[in-house]
């Protein structure tokens, strides 16, 4: 065979098997090498490209370099796209190729339809499926402004569009009309940034005209949130009775109390006139079983309403109250409670709180919530805080208050004295000041207004060569909020650590615990009011890792650990003792099921519940996700649906969570789904 120059061309040496050679012509032009179905394959030889014709026998798609196989690239350009839009845009400007004209307010706006339909569905459908305007070089759009289609117009050729306050409102109705998302939710952040109470209603208007929900949403939580301030604005006065009825019905969280929305009701109606049947669903809408009857009847007697209306409002209240008790009686938590935490328990729903504690891959500062509505887990924030374990948790005017801990940096344990507190309802973190001594694996608990924190390790407790007299004692300190400052209390008259406490009326009860090794029996109340301790009656047995909880007037311990025998081998403590601080007796209630070490435990109205903890303190395999709780009232025993992951050392506490909040739900563990299926069968 000769090449195309007369000279004999050199049939090159091909060592796979599952290839033929057919036929080889020289070439002189460049070759790119390439992956590809083709029987092609190019060979470098004697600094001359040969093309070998051959057919494939087996598989193959190799590129073939002085007789060896390369293998394939992808290329990909990433300026493709732009340079797409770029071309589409110059032959517009140009007035190449354009194939339709759309007529707008009188004005006439020339493009490509092919451009059209691949970023709006509008135009998609009406230039693929079977309409008139399939073959129409015009087309007349109405209901958009001039304005909007040019902005829409020029979005679509170059993917760029600004907004502001004076074009927003024509883009917005532009990009809905022809149904281009992208620019649909760029207008809805944009309105959303700039969301305020002057312009709140505005804006729920126009959510409600666009059918924008997420926009809708925003609105009228942001009315609720600041209802007080709004209600003193134009803007109340502008609302429908339609809109007002649904900040009364959406049931998000409101800043002021019940009675302040009830006036708020009462001035809208007496500045609208309308029909009476609108005033039933209004008033039906208000908490009126959160105002005391004396007040309602108080504010009815003072209001313009009618005999009949006033009627009906007293009896939508006492209604209201039927169907709460008739609720409150059956539901897993309460409604509300006594202590009026909240200023208005619209929107909120009280939570299990899972707070930090160990899962599988280790320590975390995540806190999770469960509703009861929702059944499901979800996270909610994580303390602003370096990873760590230990710490003391308490709750006041549902503000989470987490204080001191330890965390470990090169496997040297760190303890500090720093604190946080946590407000749900503004989803905010804040600090407190920090306590005048660190320490973690102590008590935090609130008597009052003023928080305590009681014994626990400090850095010094680490100098195991030395020994004084405060050794004997337990290092204590009170906290105030008004004035964010600590200050020392008078010790605790025995040394302490992975204690219990809780408060009932003016004291506050400590017990159990660790003495350096020795677990304790004992138990001390301190008398907030004298600033003094007493020692109390011993419990029935010793106890570590434990938990105290106040339930209708009487003191429970829960869980937790002793040793036997002086064997220091551990032993769980499967009982739950109640303590009547009445007759100042112990006494058992329950044995519990399944104990476990280091779970987490919390009261709620007249039920312990127990998360997590290890079966075994010896086998950390044995981690557990199961949610178990006992009922004074009833003395059963019951579960809920298993935590979504194995997690132990946590700390449970309960708070007022917004109901309507875009959490991400826990995701579940593969081993808790099999310890699921296991337990089941």
């Amino acid at each position: 065979m000769l090449d195309t120059l007369g000279t004999p061309a050199t049939q090159p040496k091909l060592e796979d098997n599952n290839l033929r050679i057919d036929s080889v012509l020289l070439t002189d032009q460049n070759t790119i090498f390439k992956r590809s179905n083709s029987h092609t394959i190019f060979i470098l030889q004697e600094k001359k490209k040969y093309r070998t014709n051959v057919t494939m026998t087996g598989q193959s798609n190799w590129t073939l370099l002085h007789g060896r196989a390369l293998n394939t690239i992808c290329f990909e350009s990433q300026s493709h796209p732009s340079t797409v839009l770029q071309g589409f845009n110059g032959l517009r400007s140009r007035g190449f190729l354009l194939d339709i004209t759309l007529l707008v307010e009188g004005k006439s706006f020339r493009a490509h339809r092919a451009v059209l339909a691949a970023v709006s569905d509008y135009f998609r459908a009406m230039f693929t499926d079977a309409m008139k305007e399939s073959t129409q070089s015009e087309i007349k759009i109405l209901e958009v402004s001039a304005r909007g289609m040019e902005l829409i117009l020029n979005y679509a050729y170059t993917s760029k569009i600004e907004l502001d306050s004076d074009n927003i409102l024509d883009v917005l109705s532009a990009a809905s009309y022809v149904q281009i998302d992208a620019v649909v939710e760029a207008c809805t952040n944009f309105l959303t940034s700039h969301l305020d109470l002057e312009n709140c209603v505005d804006l729920a208007t126009i959510s409600e005209t666009f059918c924008l929900e997420k926009l809708r949403q925003k609105c009228y939580r942001f009315i609720c949130a600041n209802l007080s301030e709004f209600a003193v604005t134009e803007g109340i006065k502008r609302l429908t009775w339609q809109q007002l009825n649904y900040v009364l019905s959406c049931d998000f969280p409101v800043d002021c109390k019940e009675e302040k929305v009830f006036k708020i009701v009462l001035e809208w109606i007496y500045a609208h006139k309308i029909d009476i049947k609108i005033c039933h669903t209004l008033l039906n809408n208000i908490r009126l079983s959160d105002i005391l009857m004396t007040d309602l009847e108080s504010m009815l007697r003072r209001s313009r309403f009618t005999k009949e209306l006033v009627m009906q409002t007293k009896s939508f209240a006492l209604a209201q109250r039927k169907i709460r008790h008739t609720h409150k009686s059956n539901a897993t938590f309460p409604i509300t409670n006594n202590n009026n935490v909240l200023t208005n328990y619209r929107g909120m729903e009280l939570a299990l709180v899972n707070i930090g504690g160990f899962r599988k891959a280790g320590i975390t500062n995540e806190i999770t919530y469960y509703l009861p509505s929702v059944k499901k887990w979800h996270h909610l924030t994580s303390i602003p805080h370096v990873e760590q374990c230990n710490y003391g948790t308490a709750v006041r005017q549902n503000e989470l208050y987490i204080v001191g801990g330890c965390y470990n940096v090169y496997l040297k344990e760190y303890i500090h004295p720093f604190g946080f507190r946590y407000n749900p309802i503004s989803n905010k973190w804040f600090t407190i000041a920090p306590m005048q001594q660190d320490r973690c694996r102590f008590s935090l608990n609130f008597v009052g207004k003023y928080l305590y924190a009681i014994g626990g390790v400090s850095e010094v407790d680490d100098l195991e060569d030395t020994w004084y007299e405060e050794f004997g004692e337990s290092n204590s300190e009170r906290y105030d909020p008004d004035i964010d400052r600590w200050r020392y209390i008078p010790h605790l008259p025995e040394h302490r650590t992975q204690h219990a406490a809780a408060s009932w009326l003016n004291y506050l009860y400590v017990c159990g615990g660790l003495d350096r090794s020795v677990v304790l029996s004992t138990m001390w109340r301190y008398d907030t009011m004298y600033e003094k301790w007493d020692r109390m009656p011993n419990m029935l047995g010793p106890r570590a890792d434990h938990v105290m909880l106040e339930i209708d007037e009487h003191l429970y311990v829960c869980g937790g650990w002793y040793e036997e025998n002086q064997a220091e081998n551990r032993r769980l403590a499967t009982t739950i003792d109640k303590y009547d601080p009445e007759s100042e007796e112990w006494k058992v209630v329950t044995t519990i099921p399944t104990p476990k070490y280091h779970a987490g435990i919390i009261a709620v109205e007249t039920k312990i519940y127990i998360i997590g903890g290890f079966y075994a303190d010896s086998m950390f395999d044995r981690a557990s996700s199961t949610i178990e709780f006992y009922d004074i009232v009833k003395n059963e025993w019951s579960s809920l649906d298993r935590y979504p992951q194995n997690n132990w050392e946590c700390s449970i506490e309960s708070l007022y969570i917004p109901k309507f909040r875009d959490d991400i739900q826990v995701q579940a563990e593969a081993d808790v789904s099999e310890e699921a299926t296991a337990s089941d069968s």
